[in-house]
């Protein structure tokens, strides 16, 4: 029984603490149950994957990794590992002059917001060039908010003011894409979804400017503001790909080809890149039995 009562969390005392601002025991607490809900979403959406329509499963994996990530940053988090104490530009309310910055977070947003940048893409079926470019922008974002973190003068804001351009870019890029959508009839998804993340992702500056960039709210505050954009973010996005993905069309999106396996079959080699339920003409002509028809002979005058 003092087994089940003594459940206290003790993250603290095995890793503590450092700075003025740092990471309390609530807010490690919360940080568990966000490790938990990412940790649950993952072990569903690896489940789903054995109940895939016809091999459709490229959503799902990309769900599972960026959940995958997430549930082991999150604990990394929650355990009070993977920071840096930084001097403040900004001291409010005699908080002190250092702040413990978690760099842990910045590398989840490197899988995360690339993985819901991908599902947009194949959503909308724009290019392969497109959906690159937005994941550069969005590690642009990123990475300018991870060097305005470290950055112990006022020139933080020079990068906060370049990583929310990169991040103004990439929504609008996102938004142009659901001109393409309407080609494969999925323009009311591509809105919706492009809508709910774009909703989250502006939250994302006013959090890095309370918390990392202004200084205004203290560790505790900052892991329950992040926490939650994360989980709304991530966990929303998975269950709206898991409700509307049986109702897109994988030859229309022209993602087919994620269907099936490369291998050899037999003597037969099986063609991955014909639409379902198709083949290249003439691709098993005359070689039912194993081998192909053989050509016709030519003649003596053709030889000459």
């Amino acid at each position: 029984m003092a087994i089940l009562v003594e459940r206290a969390n003790d993250a603290l005392n095995v890793n503590p603490p450092a700075g003025d601002q740092y990471l309390t025991e609530s807010g490690s607490n919360w940080l568990f149950a966000a490790t938990a809900l990412f940790l649950v979403s993952f072990l569903a959406v690896v489940a789903l994957t054995f109940r895939a329509r016809a091999g459709e499963k490229i959503f799902h994996y990309i769900l599972a990794i960026a959940l995958f990530v997430a549930a082991i940053s999150y604990f990394t988090y929650a355990s009070d590992l993977a920071w840096s104490v930084v001097q403040t530009v900004h001291e409010q309310n005699n908080n002190g002059n250092t702040r413990q910055i978690f760099w842990v977070k910045y590398v989840n947003w490197v899988v995360e917001f690339p993985a819901i940048i991908l599902i947009l893409g194949l959503l909308s079926g724009v290019s392969w060039a497109t959906i690159i470019y937005q994941i550069f922008l969005s590690w642009i974002w990123i990475i300018n908010y991870l060097a305005g973190a470290y950055t112990v003068t006022k020139y933080k804001w020079g990068f906060f003011a370049f990583g929310t351009f990169a991040m103004i870019l990439l929504i609008a890029n996102i938004f142009i894409g659901s001109r393409h959508a309407s080609r494969l009839g999925t323009k009311s998804h591509h809105t919706l979804f492009a809508g709910y993340t774009t909703f989250f992702w502006i939250l994302y500056p006013i959090a890095w400017g309370l918390s990392d960039g202004g200084n205004k709210i203290g560790g505790t505050g900052s892991a329950v503001f992040y926490g939650f954009l994360d989980v709304a973010l991530l966990i929303g996005a998975t269950v709206v790909t898991l409700v509307l993905m049986p109702k897109w069309d994988y030859n229309r999106m022209n993602i087919s080809f994620t269907q099936h396996g490369r291998g050899h079959f037999g003597n037969r080699t099986h063609d991955n890149d014909a639409p379902v339920g198709r083949h290249h003409e003439g691709a098993f002509d005359g070689h039912h039995n194993g081998h192909r028809a053989a050509a016709p002979a030519r003649t003596t005058a053709e030889a000459v």
